[in-house]
């Protein structure tokens, strides 16, 4: 198996997707290792590639390319920035949604319950909401409806529950103090996949994953010239959703809009009929590609 500071997922489907210009602008918006980036990069000429990336680390693996700017911001500052250095028309938005390798490797940062490590979950380092915070400070109310929408727990409120109940003697403090606490709700032959879901529901919160994905897709719509792509590698069906519907309905909700005429109102237009998923070889080099769906878009 590859070690690496994140592994590339469906690298060459992505840039296929793309379908790049030798001259044209291009975003990738998770950075990351520059996996997507290099290869993007090679395809250039008298382009230009914007790579976001908010995770401190992820900047220490920027190449120094004169057709690469590095903008260190969360990509729901997409179009500002855009605007800001003078690309505010795009030919191809690449987005590979979900945590970096390297940050679920790396035990302080609190993603993975394999390690024993402070509860904090904070893509941008310089947040103030960590995973801590959540458990300790969230009502009852709130926890349920986290749990139950972003794990999609079917026992969200007895795990509610017991958060509430435990914090009030001794609150929270690492990843092992929350994974002792749930052991005793986890159904049988599944703590695994119980407590991916539970770290999941966290960490969707403490870096609002979701809105932020919301404002992106909007985004890009306005950011892309027409006939531009758009490619998203989404790891967990609440992304997946969010991203089918926005491009074969143009809106979250995956309602059909006409306009007064009875016109369908589209916004993109999906290219290929088939969701795009790694291969056995892919996953068997990188198990965590095995949850990767990629969709491509073109817009309208």
């Amino acid at each position: 198996m590859e070690t690496a500071y994140h592994i590339p997922v469906l690298l060459d489907e992505s840039i296929e997707g793309l379908a790049i210009k030798p001259g044209g602008i291009y975003v990738d918006v998770t950075y990351g290792g520059g996996g997507h980036s290099k290869k993007i990069l090679e395809q250039l000429t008298t382009g230009k590639l914007i790579a976001f990336d908010q995770d401190v680390d992820a900047a220490h693996n920027v190449v120094a390319d004169d057709r690469l700017l590095f903008v260190q911001h969360n990509f729901k500052y997409l179009k500002n920035f855009l605007d800001y250095y003078g690309y505010p028309k795009v030919d191809g938005v690449l987005a590979d949604l979900g945590v970096s390798s390297h940050d679920f490797d790396v035990a302080e940062r609190g993603f993975s319950f394999r390690f024993s490590a402070q509860l904090d979950m904070r893509m941008n380092q310089t947040g103030s909401l960590t995973a801590a915070r959540v458990v300790n400070e969230y009502d009852e109310a709130r926890l349920i409806q986290l749990f139950r929408e972003f794990g999609e727990l079917p026992n969200a409120r007895r795990i509610a529950r017991v958060l509430v109940e435990s914090r009030s003697v001794k609150p929270m403090v690492s990843t092992t103090d929350l994974k002792e606490l749930l052991e005793p709700l986890v159904p049988q032959n599944q703590q695994n996949k119980f407590m991916a879901k539970v770290f999941q529901a966290l960490r969707i919160e403490v870096n609002q994953e979701l809105e932020v994905l919301k404002t992106l897709l909007n985004d890009v719509y306005e950011v892309l010239k027409p006939g531009g792509r758009l490619v998203v590698i989404s790891y967990h069906s609440l992304e997946d959703r969010l991203v089918k519907n926005m491009i074969q309905r143009g809106n979250f909700d995956g309602e059909q809009i006409r306009d007064f005429y009875g016109n369908v109102a589209e916004k993109f237009r999906p290219v290929g009929k088939k969701l795009i998923v790694p291969g056995a070889g892919e996953m068997e080099r990188n198990p965590r590609a095995r949850s990767a769906k990629m969709r491509i878009a073109e817009r309208v």
